[in-house]
């Protein structure tokens, strides 16, 4: 029985993985500049005989923020043909976000397989995909591309204290404390600090992640 199950469970990583591997996305985040008319995304279908459904959407950065999106994808929902491409436009609806700091939505992609008639018994394999969407006023200090050497750290107790003073959200790619990485560095919202717990001390490195999804160089403090 155990042997089933852990046959039946990597059988479903591998239809997973393949499932993914048929849509590419043109990129890991978007950013959408205000005043500009839309920000895009490519959307290639890599599978060489395999359709896909492609459903996007936008989402707030928090599940508890119930108000409205004021972000549409279009086109929402359309068929994706094996090698095929086709481009989401993501526009701005109007509403009120702050004009002194970037703001964050989710903007997500959902590929859906098919399954034909005679195959309705099969497990069919729908994945969905999380993408940053920042939102990125007109006039902001300084230049994104900058704002993570503008970080800075301290020590307080047995947490590490990062502090974003630029309007630019800062996703960090590592982070190591005495050459000791942090499993999970995550982001540091414009503006705002950021706490890990930690054990030792040391020189804190990192390293970020810029709008075009590339790794920057390293920085030492």
């Amino acid at each position: 029985m155990k042997q089933f199950i852990a046959a039946m469970t990597a059988s479903f990583v591998l239809l997973s993985a393949t499932a993914q591997a048929g849509i590419v996305m043109g990129g890991t985040r978007v950013v959408y500049q205000e005043g500009k008319r839309e920000a895009t995304m490519t959307v290639t279908n890599a599978d060489m005989q395999t359709p896909y459904l492609v459903q996007s959407w936008v989402d707030n950065a928090s599940a508890e923020d119930k108000r409205p999106v004021p972000f549409v994808v279009t086109p929402p929902l359309f068929r994706l043909e094996p090698e095929q491409q086709n481009v989401l436009r993501i526009t701005f609806t109007g509403g009120a976000l702050p004009a002194d700091r970037e703001s964050m939505f989710w903007l997500n992609i959902k590929s859906i397989a098919p399954t034909q008639k005679e195959d309705a018994n099969k497990l069919q394999i729908n994945v969905k995909s999380r993408f940053k969407l920042f939102y990125r006023p007109q006039g902001l200090k300084g230049e994104a591309k900058d704002a993570w050497m503008h970080l800075t750290f301290s020590v307080q107790g047995n947490q590490l204290v990062a502090n974003n003073p630029t309007p630019y959200h800062i996703s960090l790619f590592s982070l190591t404390v005495g050459g000791k990485a942090l499993a999970e560095p995550g982001m540091i919202a414009p503006l705002s600090t950021r706490r890990w717990t930690i054990n030792g001390s040391g020189p804190v490195k990192w390293r970020a992640i810029n709008d075009f999804g590339g790794v920057t160089d390293s920085a030492q403090q």
